[in-house]
Protein backbone atom coordinates (compact mmCIF):
# COMPACT_ATOMS: atom_id res chain seq x y z
CA UNK A 1 0.00 0.00 0.00
CA UNK A 2 1.31 3.43 -0.98
CA UNK A 3 0.80 6.11 1.40
CA UNK A 4 -0.10 9.16 0.11
CA UNK A 5 0.60 12.47 0.53
CA UNK A 6 3.60 11.03 3.05
CA UNK A 7 6.65 13.72 3.97
CA UNK A 8 9.80 12.32 5.30
CA UNK A 9 11.01 13.88 7.82
CA UNK A 10 15.34 13.70 7.35
CA UNK A 11 18.50 15.37 8.32
CA UNK A 12 19.73 18.33 6.71
CA UNK A 13 23.71 16.57 6.57
CA UNK A 14 22.51 13.37 5.24
CA UNK A 15 21.23 15.13 2.48
CA UNK A 16 22.95 17.63 1.66
CA UNK A 17 26.52 17.03 3.17
CA UNK A 18 28.07 19.87 1.29
CA UNK A 19 25.53 22.28 2.28
CA UNK A 20 23.77 24.29 -0.37
CA UNK A 21 23.57 27.84 -2.11
CA UNK A 22 20.84 29.71 -2.37
CA UNK A 23 20.57 30.84 -6.17
CA UNK A 24 18.75 34.36 -5.89
CA UNK A 25 16.11 35.42 -3.40
CA UNK A 26 12.90 33.38 -1.83
CA UNK A 27 9.62 34.10 -4.03
CA UNK A 28 6.17 33.39 -3.30
CA UNK A 29 4.91 29.92 -4.81
CA UNK A 30 1.92 31.09 -6.49
CA UNK A 31 -1.24 29.27 -7.79
CA UNK A 32 -1.43 29.01 -11.86
CA UNK A 33 -4.48 30.56 -12.95
CA UNK A 34 -5.07 30.29 -16.79
CA UNK A 35 -6.60 33.48 -16.99
CA UNK A 36 -3.51 35.72 -17.60
CA UNK A 37 -5.98 38.98 -15.87
CA UNK A 38 -6.07 37.29 -12.98
CA UNK A 39 -4.48 38.33 -9.13
CA UNK A 40 -1.60 36.38 -8.70
CA UNK A 41 -2.39 34.15 -5.36
CA UNK A 42 0.36 32.66 -3.30
CA UNK A 43 -0.39 28.89 -2.42
CA UNK A 44 -1.00 27.60 1.13
CA UNK A 45 -0.25 24.71 2.86
CA UNK A 46 -3.11 23.41 2.68
CA UNK A 47 -5.18 19.82 0.22
CA UNK A 48 -8.58 19.65 -1.23
CA UNK A 49 -9.53 18.03 2.35
CA UNK A 50 -8.69 21.03 4.55
CA UNK A 51 -5.21 19.23 5.56
CA UNK A 52 -2.20 21.03 5.99
CA UNK A 53 -0.48 23.71 8.38
CA UNK A 54 -2.34 26.70 6.39
CA UNK A 55 1.26 28.27 6.28
CA UNK A 56 2.24 30.52 3.25
CA UNK A 57 4.00 28.25 0.22
CA UNK A 58 7.77 30.14 -0.64
CA UNK A 59 10.28 28.91 -3.58
CA UNK A 60 13.65 29.04 -3.53
CA UNK A 61 16.08 27.43 -6.49
CA UNK A 62 19.48 26.22 -5.04
CA UNK A 63 22.53 24.20 -5.71
CA UNK A 64 24.11 20.90 -4.73
CA UNK A 65 27.52 21.07 -4.69
CA UNK A 66 27.94 17.61 -4.45
CA UNK A 67 25.81 17.08 -7.69
CA UNK A 68 28.48 19.73 -9.48
CA UNK A 69 30.30 16.38 -11.12
CA UNK A 70 27.26 14.84 -12.35
CA UNK A 71 25.77 17.46 -14.67
CA UNK A 72 23.55 20.13 -14.36
CA UNK A 73 20.78 18.27 -13.94
CA UNK A 74 21.88 16.93 -10.73
CA UNK A 75 22.65 20.35 -9.51
CA UNK A 76 20.36 22.75 -9.54
CA UNK A 77 16.85 22.44 -7.66
CA UNK A 78 14.01 23.80 -6.55
CA UNK A 79 13.20 24.15 -3.02
CA UNK A 80 9.53 24.96 -1.48
CA UNK A 81 9.72 26.86 2.40
CA UNK A 82 5.97 26.49 4.23
CA UNK A 83 6.42 29.55 6.48
CA UNK A 84 4.20 32.20 7.70
CA UNK A 85 6.90 34.63 6.91
CA UNK A 86 9.51 34.63 3.89
CA UNK A 87 12.70 32.97 5.24
CA UNK A 88 15.88 35.13 5.34
CA UNK A 89 19.27 33.83 5.05
CA UNK A 90 21.88 35.30 7.47
CA UNK A 91 25.01 34.85 5.68
CA UNK A 92 26.20 37.19 3.31
CA UNK A 93 26.62 36.47 -0.39
CA UNK A 94 29.97 34.71 -1.54
CA UNK A 95 29.34 35.78 -4.86
CA UNK A 96 26.56 38.33 -6.16
CA UNK A 97 23.64 36.11 -6.19
CA UNK A 98 24.74 33.02 -4.42
CA UNK A 99 24.51 32.52 -0.13
CA UNK A 100 25.05 29.47 1.82
CA UNK A 101 22.14 27.95 3.56
CA UNK A 102 21.65 25.71 5.62
CA UNK A 103 17.70 24.44 5.97
CA UNK A 104 15.65 23.46 9.08
CA UNK A 105 12.35 21.06 9.59
CA UNK A 106 14.23 19.18 5.80
CA UNK A 107 11.31 16.79 4.25
CA UNK A 108 11.51 15.11 1.55
CA UNK A 109 8.42 13.53 -0.82
CA UNK A 110 9.05 10.77 -2.96
CA UNK A 111 7.59 10.59 -6.67
CA UNK A 112 8.64 9.44 -9.97
CA UNK A 113 10.61 11.81 -12.66
CA UNK A 114 11.14 11.37 -16.35
CA UNK A 115 8.85 9.74 -19.22
CA UNK A 116 9.06 6.87 -21.44
CA UNK A 117 11.47 4.24 -20.20
CA UNK A 118 13.96 6.71 -18.61
CA UNK A 119 11.57 7.29 -15.28
CA UNK A 120 13.76 7.25 -12.15
CA UNK A 121 12.88 8.32 -8.45
CA UNK A 122 13.21 11.83 -7.49
CA UNK A 123 12.03 14.26 -4.46
CA UNK A 124 9.93 17.07 -3.76
CA UNK A 125 11.79 19.17 -1.40
CA UNK A 126 10.37 21.07 1.45
CA UNK A 127 11.61 23.06 4.79
CA UNK A 128 10.06 25.07 7.36
CA UNK A 129 13.22 27.60 7.57
CA UNK A 130 16.80 28.58 7.20
CA UNK A 131 19.43 28.01 10.04
CA UNK A 132 20.20 31.73 11.43
CA UNK A 133 17.01 33.22 9.81
CA UNK A 134 15.82 36.26 12.40
CA UNK A 135 13.55 37.91 9.64
CA UNK A 136 10.22 36.06 11.89
CA UNK A 137 9.51 33.30 10.09
CA UNK A 138 10.62 31.17 13.10
CA UNK A 139 8.74 31.56 16.59
CA UNK A 140 11.14 32.13 19.52
CA UNK A 141 9.62 29.85 22.27
CA UNK A 142 10.56 31.50 25.36
CA UNK A 143 9.80 34.81 24.10
CA UNK A 144 5.92 33.44 23.09
CA UNK A 145 5.53 31.89 26.36
CA UNK A 146 6.37 35.25 28.35
CA UNK A 147 3.81 36.98 25.67
CA UNK A 148 0.48 34.19 26.76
Amino acid sequence: MALKDMWIPTDFAAVFPQGLMLVGNIEPDEEFSSDRNAPKRQKIDMDRDGNGSRKRMWKATVMDPAGAGKGAKNTGLDITFVSDVVPVPSADEVMPGFRPIQLEGLMLKPRVVGNGEFKSIGFYIRATGIVGDNSGAKVNEPAARKAA
